[in-house]
């Protein structure tokens, strides 16, 4: 009897494997090819919006012409608390609700909508073509762009951005990739537009064609990931971790039954 009972329970074991192995994995539906290929588009670049921070150097052969359109250096601490990162002497700009900056000499420059080669562009050719510095040099940097991870990953937190593009793979491999408790099928991604109005896009992780055709894939400055917690670790979760599925629930039920058993004892002898 045993020996036709193993059989069955190796089946059981393995069924129970390829659906768990359904609920973990990524790209499921990833298609492996030889030929490469390329996009027909390039990604699109972060582009400043309203409140966003950004420094602008201007360099060039003569020192002391550039430094007239440069903020004096200031030391101080960017980024959040758990950077513990000094910033080297960084001036910014923000970016004001009319999407403009105040540059020196040039006056108001709009910079909303624009990446950082664009404002660097720009800024390069305003100051050529008004015969103010004729080698300029114009680097331009984020200094207060971020993105929050939150929910089932192994390092939740906020995020710097400092290259023109992240994705999302690349945003979640940053905080140490999902738990083993994390929802790979419902990875939201909420993000407002240039109104502020919030939108909430769901991303299955377990499949290719989804996260690459997400309108999130390429993470932009404030946007908000959210891991949802699978149906056991939501469970664990709730107050004292008593559920059904946890040991002390069932500690506790055995303490109530061995309670009301006794009572019934002594209340059956009296009555004798």
């Amino acid at each position: 009897m045993r020996k036709k009972l193993i059989p069955f329970i190796a089946v059981l074991l393995l069924m129970a494997s390829c659906s768990m192995n359904k609920k973990i994995t990524y790209f499921q539906d990833v298609i492996v090819s030889s030929d490469s290929t390329v996009a027909e588009k390039l990604p699109p670049d972060i582009t400043l919006r309203p409140e966003d921070k950004v420094s602008i150097i201007v360099n060039s052969k003569d020192p002391e012409l550039s430094a007239l359109f440069n903020l004096p250096y200031v030391s101080r601490s960017i980024g959040s608390s758990s950077d513990n990162e000094i910033t080297r002497g960084v001036s910014s700009y923000v970016v004001r609700r009319d999407g403009t900056i105040d540059f020196p000499v040039l006056g108001s420059v709009k910079v909303a909508g624009l990446s950082r080669d664009e404002v660097a562009a720009y800024i390069k050719n305003q100051l050529i073509s008004q015969n103010l510095v004729n080698d300029p040099v114009v680097t331009v940097e984020f200094v207060n762009l971020q993105y929050s991870v939150m929910g089932e990953v192994r390092a939740p937190g906020n995020y710097k951005i400092t290259r023109d593009r992240v994705t999302l793979l690349e945003a979640i491999s940053q905080a140490g990739d999902l738990n083993i408790s994390g929802k790979r099928d419902n990875v939201l991604v909420i993000r407002a537009d240039s109104t502020g109005k919030l939108y909430a896009y769901q991303v299955d992780m377990r499949s290719f064609e989804d996260v690459v055709n997400s309108p999130v894939y390429y993470i932009h400055q404030n946007d908000y990931i959210y891991v949802e917690p699978n149906k056991k670790r939501a469970n664990e979760s709730t107050v004292n971790a008593n559920t059904v599925s946890s040991a002390s629930f069932w500690i506790s039920i055995s303490s109530l039954l061995a309670s009301l058993a006794s009572t019934a004892t002594l209340i059956f002898v009296r009555l004798r």
